[in-house]
């Protein structure tokens, strides 16, 4: 982002060069997310209507279509009403379940944008450009609502105004801080000058605060990952019935591009469906249809080949074996977690209460279960948004159920991460109930640092037991005494000579015949330590 002191090239003699006005350029390139994003569906769609694909919609049915999935992949839900035909009764409804792989195209464009938009602009000056743009957005979909409008399919234009902005603005924010990388350079507001004046215990709450988020975050990218890979496998492994089902259908070229153009679209939606499935929670397909590694209630699905997938009604015991990728997922998030290095609450505890076997069990106990409420609560969300209605017949209910993913994603999270928590210390190397850290220890920035910090400050505690026990005592008349003696007094040299020799002989406190050696010249009356 651009800084207030510096000054643009000047313009060559002749010439005035006037810049764009800043609301106008976030209109010009949110506007060109809308047209790209619109392009490359219709683009698809003319693809198949010219391979003789859609030959009874003709071209300008291709262009509604094209219009009713533009705004159906910036979640906007349509209203469909199909006359009788071919021996089917009437039907009514709504069409709300989102190809989350659609959405992904308004998403990356928009976060291009952002960041064209985050260097155009100098310190605080975001939010014009920002809010133009996605006015100009919400006036793009209203309109194309109005537009591609039938007696068949149509949404709302406040519908279609307002929910195609969650992923542009979304994604252009996102793009528009990887590109600044700095909050307060698009808000106009430092919080990092805020912080700073805020007590030790409040910036250790934020990082921790903060941590956990992120480590509920690794959880559940890692639960979509393997809920990826869960249904990667299932697909290699009923392969056969995939390519059974493209058969019967019998569609040619054109209808089994069209079909797999339309799985990939909810390829992301599958993959939510088989992360469900693994947590135990499962997923519908329609009224009175529901599979779960815990019982399948067998009932029709649609004629779409990447469904030939679905698990057999009755599955073997062993099948609940599949509980075990959440888990691992919880586990990733502990290490993680452990390695950041930001476990305050652990160390606020380990102060208040010394007793470090109870301390550490319950700090983290608390932490795994922070960490998988995170986690459940981002997998709902994507439940959510793959949950929805085809409107037609018994597909009304498709998907996982939120609150049960939450459930059962949070628990297994929280099991894995306190395992995570448990076991990290071993896969570092370091003891699991290491004393608390400090201030230092929080400046030092790097794991390895806190580490080698602990390390000197053990050697240290250390080396003083082994001169109080060497018969050193403290210098001061008033040992006793909680005031800290005048920089002029007698003996305040001395105590800080003793204290400067403490941790440069940290090493030899662990001899112990240089302790006893050490202890043997300071009743002899010699200054100075024997030579080794």
């Amino acid at each position: 982002m651009n800084s207030q002191g510096s000054s643009s090239p000047a313009a060559p003699a002749g010439r005035r060069d006037v810049p764009m006005p800043l609301w106008l350029q976030g209109v010009v390139e949110l506007g060109s997310v809308a047209v790209v994003s619109y392009l490359l569906v219709l683009l698809t769609v003319l693809m198949v209507w010219l391979a003789d694909g859609f030959d009874t919609l003709g071209l300008t049915g291709g262009f509604v279509l094209s219009g009713h999935v533009w705004l159906l992949a910036h979640l906007t839900p349509l209203q469909v009403a199909l006359d009788p035909g071919a021996g089917l009764p009437a039907t009514t409804g709504t069409l709300n379940l989102v190809p989350l792989g659609l959405t992904l195209v308004p998403f990356a464009l928009a976060w291009h944008a952002g960041r064209r938009l985050a260097r155009a602009c100098w310190e605080g000056q975001f939010w014009q450009p920002y809010l133009s743009g996605l006015a100009a957005y919400a006036a793009v979909g209203a309109a194309a609502a109005l537009l591609f409008s039938t007696d068949e399919v149509a949404a709302s234009p406040g519908a279609a105004a307002v929910f195609p902005l969650v992923p542009v603005a979304l994604g252009g924010f996102v793009g528009a801080y990887r590109a600044s990388r700095s909050l307060p350079g698009l808000i106009g507001v430092n919080a990092a000058a805020w912080v700073e004046r805020t007590s030790q215990y409040s910036r250790w709450a934020g990082s921790y605060v903060w941590a956990v988020l992120r480590a509920g975050f690794v959880a559940a990218v890692a639960g979509v990952g393997a809920g990826a890979a869960l249904l990667a496998a299932a697909l290699l492994w009923n392969w056969n019935d995939v390519v059974g089902v493209y058969q019967r259908l019998g569609t040619g070229v054109p209808g089994d591009t069209a079909l797999t153009g339309l799985q990939l679209g909810y390829l992301p939606n599958l993959a939510v469906y088989a992360l469900a499935w693994a947590t135990g929670a499962g997923f519908d397909l329609g009224s009175g249809t529901h599979s779960s590694p815990l019982g399948t209630d067998p009932g029709p699905v649609p004629m779409l080949p990447a469904l030939a997938a679905l698990p057999p009604a009755d599955l073997p015991a062993w099948a609940l074996v599949v509980v075990v990728l959440p888990v691992l997922a919880g586990v990733l998030a502990g290490w993680w977690f452990l390695r950041e290095g930001e476990n305050h609450l652990d160390d606020w505890m380990a102060i208040r209460l010394p007793a470090r076997w109870i301390t550490f069990p319950l700090s983290t106990l608390l932490t795994g279960l922070l960490v998988g409420a995170v986690a459940g609560v981002l997998v709902m969300l994507l439940s959510w948004l793959a949950h929805g209605s085809l409107g037609l017949g018994r597909l009304t209910d498709v998907g996982p159920d939120g609150p049960a993913v939450l459930l059962w994603f949070g628990a297994e999270v929280a099991v894995g991460a306190i395992v995570g928590c448990v076991v990290g210390p071993w896969l570092e190397h370091e003891p699991s109930f290491a004393p608390p850290r400090g201030a230092a220890d929080e400046e030092a920035g790097t794991p390895v640092a806190r580490r080698e910090a602990r390390r000197r400050r053990r050697e240290e505690a250390a080396a003083r037991r082994a001169m109080r026990s060497s018969g050193r005592r403290d210098p001061r008349p008033e040992a006793g005494r909680t005031d800290r003696p005048a920089d002029d007094a007698p003996w305040a040299s001395q105590e800080r000579a003793v204290e400067a020799s403490v941790p440069s002989r940290a090493a030899e406190a662990f001899d112990v015949d240089a302790v006893e050696a050490s202890a043997a010249s300071s009743e002899a009356g010699s200054p100075e330590p024997p030579e080794r």
